[in-house]
C-alpha cells in the first residue's frame, strides 16, 4: 500500500510552484550614491531552497517528490524537472542581465568556464621538481 501523498497531483504541485513565484515580494536595497542614500527593490531570485521552505511553511515537504524516493513519485518527475528548469532559467538570465549577481548564478547553476592551459588534455602522470641550490649555480 502507497503512503499518502500530501500533495495529490502534479497539477497541485504546479499551483504549488505558482503560488511560490507570486509570493516574492521586492526587497529594499539601498544604495549610497553622492546624492545620498536611494533605495532600489529587487524581486529576489527563484531557488530551489526558497520553494522548499515555502513548502514547508505550508506543512508540506516536497524533498520526496524531487528525488522520486522509492520511485514513488514517478507521476511528479516531469513537473519537478519542470520547476527545476523554471528556476535554472530565471537565475542564469537574472545573472546574464544583471538583475543577479552573475558569478553566483553561475556557481549554483555549474556554468563556470574552466580551462586547461597547461597540459593540452593530457593526464598528469608524473612531476619533477628540479631544487637548484645557490652554490651550484656559481659553478
Amino acid at each position: 500500500m502507497s503512503k499518502k501523498k500530501y500533495i495529490e497531483t502534479p497539477e497541485k504541485l504546479q499551483e504549488l510552484f505558482e503560488e511560490y513565484k507570486g509570493s516574492l515580494k521586492p526587497r529594499e536595497i539601498q544604495k549610497a550614491t553622492p546624492r545620498g542614500v536611494v533605495s532600489e527593490f529587487h524581486t529576489p531570485p527563484l531557488t530551489m531552497a526558497g520553494f522548499e521552505v515555502f513548502c514547508f511553511e505550508k506543512g508540506l515537504t516536497v524533498e520526496h517528490y524531487f528525488r522520486n524516493t522509492n520511485g514513488a513519485y514517478e507521476d511528479y518527475c516531469g513537473i519537478c524537472s519542470h520547476i527545476k528548469k523554471v528556476i535554472r532559467k530565471d537565475q542564469i538570465e537574472g545573472g546574464m542581465v544583471g538583475q543577479y549577481n552573475s558569478s553566483i548564478t553561475q556557481r549554483l547553476n555549474g556554468l563556470t568556464e574552466k580551462q586547461d592551459i597547461t597540459t593540452g588534455g593530457e593526464s598528469i602522470n608524473e612531476i619533477n621538481v628540479n631544487i637548484i641550490r645557490k652554490g651550484k649555480l656559481e659553478e
